[in-house]
This record gives structure tokens, C-alpha cells and sequence, in this order.
């Protein structure tokens, strides 16, 4: 069975995908930057993103019957080599028991104001 999880954010609708898909065990959590879907603002600062994005995961996640300690793969996207100092301590606190592979890349992002996307891949743990 699958289902689809949505936050509701324009994006989403516009370009046709889910915020996350659910297949069996498995949760598919799409690239996350770090809006705040509520009042569609983008903080400045990276490390506000990444909270911001990690937060959209984790609320997609617990939708969908997940917990961010189900996460086992991340994938970061930054626009700037030099925020992964500032991003490292973020996600150290935020993944700290976690602890998930990851990989993090330098790109381009969609919109000049993203300077973080987090997309993650979860499985239902047994607990």
C-alpha cells in the first residue's frame, strides 16, 4: 500500500510530488528546505534552516507512523562550502543518537534564498 504525505506547501501541488511516500516499511521524505510552511518566510541564517527543515521532516515523518529515529539515510544539500561548519553542529544535535548515512553536497538550489535542502529515507523500525 501506498500513501502519500503532504504539508500543504505550494510547492508541492505546483511541481507534483509528496512531501513523503510511504511504501511498506519504508518512508520517502522529498527534498526539505528550510521555509516555514505556516507563514511561507525564509530564515536568513542556515543553521535556522536546517532546524526549520528537520522540523517539516520530522512533523511529515510522524504523520506517516514514523519518528525521525527511524531515519537510516540523509542527504544534505548546501549552496555554500563554508555553511557546513555552521550546519554540522545543527545536525550533530539534532541526529545525535540517530546517527544516519549521510552524504552532504555543495549545489544550487531552486530559489536564491534556500541555502539548505534535507531530503531523508526512513524505515519502520520494530520497536
Amino acid at each position: 500500500m501506498r500513501t502519500l504525505i503532504t504539508t500543504g506547501s505550494p510547492f508541492e501541488k505546483a511541481a507534483g510530488y509528496s512531501r513523503a511516500v510511504v511504501q511498506g516499511d519504508w518512508c520517502f521524505v522529498a527534498g526539505t528546505t528550510g521555509y516555514d510552511y505556516e507563514t511561507m518566510l525564509m530564515p536568513e541564517r542556515v543553521e535556522d534552516q536546517t532546524r526549520n527543515a528537520v522540523a517539516t521532516i520530522s512533523k511529515s515523518l510522524q504523520e506517516a507512523g514514523f519518528d525521525l529515529a527511524d531515519v537510516v539515510r540523509a542527504q544534505y544539500f548546501i549552496t555554500d562550502a563554508a555553511d557546513a561548519g555552521r550546519v554540522f553542529p545543527v545536525l550533530g544535535e539534532l541526529f545525535a543518537d540517530i546517527r544516519p548515512a549521510a552524504t552532504m553536497l555543495v549545489t544550487g538550489l531552486i530559489r536564491p534564498e534556500m541555502r539548505i535542502e534535507i531530503e531523508v529515507t526512513a524505515l519502520r523500525s520494530s520497536r
